[in-house]
């Protein structure tokens, strides 16, 4: 293993994982048939099944690995309609009605969620805090007093300060009162003990492949097929999109490192206008931690994620008093081109088939009022906030953002296609694009020298992956798939491993 990548502090895994039991519960049994199949066992998917359940639906929760230790696993779990800077805008962009729709959305799934967790007894560390967007800029605060306004006009919970409890002054902040944090995979295995019985399934290591609408809708997987009269695909990406979703979202990654540190750590939930920093507390049996993220970046473009981890750190230890740090981890979500979540009928004529994706980084509200959306649609009852997070509207505002995304994934069709490095380069714990006489491959060695070569076309459209120092992982800079050393797919929409390559073979090792 590299110097670098042994310098990276704490253990390789998020707290929520590193801190909770692993499941292992059966894959599918085919051949059965429900009243709604849901593929993707995180917060959107378990938060639709509890819901549906309780109307006196059947459910089948099809996860591909285990549930929660997707992006659910590697969140930040803030609970909170303060979503950075979005009230301004949404004003602005979609009228004072629909954003008035977006903060009641989520300031219900709060709501619902502090039931949930009183109602079911869960020990999941939920507790009431605030929530602030802070800024030592000055160059901000035309920003931050508009959004504040914004906020106050669709009654929300906003003020404006100039304290906060940051040990470090800062020149002002939005402030959200009665908002939560909580332990996301304590709450969700919670949730996910009572969904099991009375005709409801949880399958893991069931992958799906394909879905065909229709009344049934037939869900192909590995372990066969299953009939469910509605389905609901809250996979984080849709793993079966080429053409649809694919220009309309863009995949984020960011950077998280929990600290025990040398001070009390401050209670409440920080982000920068920018995303720069946040930051937030958590308890644990060692005392509290703070979590401090960032350094966000399109997924598969991060360069040297290695330092991303790096500047975290040397950030933190300038502002607060870092006596270790005990996990680090990355995390992944989708944004949308218009900021609201792609939530409700997959296309426009589709008849029971429905979806739940691009949480912009905000997925435990978002998530939540997504599956009451769509638990709604199902049982054919009226919501208020259907129309406004549609996956089919039409917002002339966005064309802009399509036609950027568009050229930047055409980019890396052609750029990404350039590399000049030779096998021989590869230095040990390395991963690289390389050009060998069997054509372009995608090269890693091991820490003994063995090299494992793969194909670099990610499986779901073809871009070539990126080589990721810090989670040695290959990543898709175009939709955010991202694939093992051995090219098996840890993350989609990419549902299909990267083909290996026999290197020996081939005679294309030096």
């Amino acid at each position: 293993m590299s110097d670098t990548y042994q310098a990276l502090p704490g253990q390789p895994t998020s707290l929520w994982l590193a801190t909770t039991p692993t499941t292992d519960l059966p894959a599918l049994q085919a051949g059965l048939t429900v009243d709604v199949a849901i593929v993707g066992g995180g917060i959107a998917g378990l938060t639709a099944a509890t819901l549906l359940k309780a109307q006196g639906k059947r459910v089948a929760v099809l996860e591909a690995d285990r549930i929660v230790e997707g992006v659910t696993g590697y969140t930040t779990a803030k609970v909170t309609s303060l979503h950075t800077l979005i009230y301004d805008y949404l004003i602005e962009h979609f009228g004072e009605e629909k954003a008035r729709a977006y903060g009641n959305a989520n300031q219900t799934a709060i709501e619902l969620i502090a039931s949930l967790v009183k109602d079911k007894a869960i020990d999941c560390d939920f507790i009431r805090t605030e929530a602030y967007t802070y800024t030592d800029a000055e160059s901000d605060l035309d920003r931050i007093r508009a959004e504040v306004k914004a906020a106050q006009k669709l009654d929300l919970p906003a003020t404006f300060v100039e304290e906060t409890p940051l040990p470090f002054p800062v020149k002002g902040a939005i402030r959200f009162s009665n908002q939560a944090q909580f332990h996301p995979r304590k709450y969700l295995l919670a949730l996910a003990r009572d969904i099991p019985g009375d005709g409801c399934y949880i399958f893991e290591r069931t992958t799906v492949t394909d879905v065909a609408d229709g009344d049934p809708c037939v869900v192909t997987t590995e372990q066969g097929k299953l009939s469910a009269h509605a389905v609901i695909i809250a996979s984080h990406y849709p793993f079966n999109d080429k053409t649809l979703f694919a220009p309309r979202l863009t995949p984020h990654r960011s950077y998280v490192l929990a600290m025990q540190l040398n001070e009390p750590v401050m209670r409440g939930m920080f982000i920068t206008p920018d995303s720069a920093h946040t930051l937030r507390s958590q308890p644990t049996e060692d005392g509290d931690l703070l979590l401090v993220g960032g350094e966000g970046h399109k997924a598969g473009q991060g360069g040297d994620t290695v330092a991303r981890y790096q500047r975290i750190e040397a950030w933190a230890r300038e502002n607060f008093k870092v006596q270790a740090v005990k996990y680090r981890w990355s995390t992944q979500d989708n944004g949308t081109l218009d900021r609201v979540p792609y939530v409700g009928r997959y296309t426009p004529i589709s008849h029971n088939v429905y979806v739940a994706t691009g949480f912009g980084g905000w997925g435990m509200t978002n998530s939540t009022a997504a599956a009451m959306i769509l638990c709604d649609l199902i049982v054919e009852s009226e919501n208020p906030w259907a129309e406004l997070y549609d996956p089919n509207r039409v917002n002339l505002t966005s064309v802009p953002a399509l036609v950027k995304k568009g050229v930047d994934v055409a980019k890396h069709f052609v750029i990404d296609r350039l590399s000049e490095s030779t096998p021989a380069e590869l230095e040990p714990g390395e991963g690289k694009i390389v050009r060998t006489e069997a054509g372009d491959l995608a090269m890693y060695k091991a820490e003994d020298g063995a090299v494992t070569a793969l194909s670099p076309a990610c499986t779901h459209m073809g871009c070539f992956v990126q080589w990721n120092p810090a989670e040695k992982s290959w990543d898709c800079p175009c939709h955010g798939s991202r694939f093992a050393t051995d090219g098996r797919v840890i993350q989609g929409p990419a549902v299909k491993d990267l083909e290996q390559i026999d290197v020996n073979k081939q005679g294309v090792v030096q």
